[in-house]
């Protein structure tokens, strides 16, 4: 098990320089499809030619999304950089979720007993969290009432709705799964330091 943690360390860091060159040509790839879009560089350029051919088709679906819920079509290649940036680092933080998983295997069964309850404790929050962040992440993209979106809300609904009647709407915007979030990780900390 300690080689495919190690495995997993060097696939994590290859794929975290390699997310950094997408990141950076994204923002260059958006930038000239807003600059397009905007006519901030002439249509008729090589560069418009470019962007019309090339990045117009992977942005496209996003457009369309856009369009449907009443946005315009120039924002287009910045939520499609935002696209980006959210796939990278759901996929980073499921691969050290896994190689952070196994590493606690690992770690708890060579310490007994009490290692495998701080696991299982571990494991608790860590569905817990992972429940809110899957929440969060299907009210944005309107999956709230799929499998996985009532899933996370059977998981979390319990201990958000009591803090929801104590911490009001900031602008409108419910910030109890951000505080459910610390106060899990708080709780969690106190927990293993009794352990």
């Amino acid at each position: 098990m300690g080689a495919m943690i190690g495995l997993l360390d060097m696939t994590i860091a290859a794929l975290r320089t390699g997310f950094n060159v997408v990141l950076v040509v994204s923002l260059l790839a958006a930038t000239l499809a807003w600059l397009v879009r905007t006519r901030k560089v002439s249509p008729f350029s090589a560069l418009a030619r470019f962007s019309r051919s090339v990045l117009d088709p992977l942005i496209e679906p996003i457009e369309n999304r856009i369009v449907r819920e009443g946005g315009t079509p120039a924002s287009a290649p910045w939520w499609a950089l935002v696209f980006v940036l959210l796939a990278g680092v759901a996929v980073l933080f499921a691969l050290g979720f896994v190689r952070n998983t196994l590493a606690g295997i690992l770690r708890a069964f060579n310490s007994g007993a009490g290692g495998v309850v701080g696991l299982a404790i571990s494991a608790t929050f860590g569905v817990l969290q992972l429940a809110l962040l899957a929440r969060i992440v299907m009210s944005w993209v309107g999956g709230s009432y799929s499998a996985a979106g009532r899933l996370a809300f059977a998981l979390t609904e319990w201990f958000l709705r009591p803090l929801r009647q104590v911490i009001p709407a900031f602008s409108g915007v419910d910030i109890t799964p951000l505080v459910a979030w610390f106060g899990l990780s708080l709780l969690e900390g106190m927990i293993s330091r009794v352990l």
